[in-house]
């Protein structure tokens, strides 16, 4: 077996917890890698390592696993990188919230004896893909959470003409508009008042962020649809993101939003249940009165 190790910076409180980790790949005779950036900065805390490390897909050939340390934003970026390998990643949380990775990193002994004994399944996610005209994202224009768009300063709203299947949806007065998967419905879009959506629902969700017109509501659509936006503003560029990454756009760009020909696999153990995480992490249903 070989397992990636993705991740970059964390609390030192983390490092007793990441110790055991590496002696428990070892003790299960698994031969591993790590990314460049985390391998750097073990290194300057005192971490004696002589593995190979990694920086881009081409490296990931023969990895089996992989294990995200670190909170979401990591796994974000395992997931960008893993790409259509469809590697399974173990999301370990060493920050904050950690939503995606649900496997707190104190309870990282136990959770390793699961993945190890195989008592585990694998949740398949579907990616957003975009593609512009600019090739704004190069090779890595996939996104597990969401895809945005947003005005780049203070100035006034921006309109974005929306297109489903080449049919006319409506013309958004906001100041952006996010499209996000079921796994991102948790995050960007829940702000803007968008719903929670199952992870394995087949849909994509259409949020418009701060609207000119109360009316606009968010907008739940197939995801084997294919949505377009062109974009109207005084501003002669935009700023369009795809999960942790940001791009500049021109104000002449045209861009297809669609469901990408591959899916992420998270690795849940078997007390990871959507229901849980979601009274856990976010409060949901929380009353005081109960």
């Amino acid at each position: 077996m070989r397992i990636a190790l993705f991740g970059r910076t964390f609390e030192k409180a983390c490092f007793p917890y990441v110790k055991l980790i590496l002696k428990k790949l070892e003790d299960n005779n698994v031969s591993y890698c790590m990314t460049h950036a985390l391998h750097q900065f073990l290194s300057k805390n005192g971490f004696e390592l002589s593995i190979p490390t990694f920086e881009s897909k081409s490296e990931l050939a023969g990895v089996d696993y992989a294990f995200s340390i670190g909170g979401d934003g990591s796994l974000l970026e395992a997931a960008t990188l893993i790409n259509d390998l469809e590697i399974p990643v173990l999301g370990i949380n060493a920050g904050r919230l950690g939503f995606m990775a649900t496997v707190q990193i104190e309870n990282i002994e136990a959770a390793l004896d699961e993945f190890f004994e195989e008592r585990f399944s694998l949740s398949e996610r579907i990616l957003v893909q975009v593609t512009t005209d600019q090739n704004l994202f190069g090779e890595f224009n996939y996104g597990l959470n969401e895809f945005a768009i947003q005005k780049r300063d203070t100035s006034s709203m921006i309109v974005i003409h929306a297109y489903i299947n080449g049919e006319f949806l409506n013309s958004y007065w906001a100041d952006g508009i996010i499209v996000s998967t079921p796994t991102g419905s948790t995050g960007y879009s829940l702000s803007c008042g968008g719903p929670l959506v199952m992870p394995q629902t087949n849909n994509f969700i259409l949020a418009p962020v701060n609207p000119h017109n109360l009316n606009v509501r968010p907008l739940i659509v197939p995801d084997d649809c294919t949505l377009t936006f062109k974009i109207e503003g005084r501003s002669k560029n935009f700023l369009v993101s795809l999960d942790h990454r940001s791009r500049k756009a021109e104000a002449d760009v045209e861009i297809t939003i669609s469901k990408a020909g591959f899916k992420a696999k998270l690795i849940e153990l078997k007390d990871s249940n959507y229901f849980n995480i979601l009274r856990n992490k976010l409060n949901w249903g929380l009353d005081a009165r109960n």
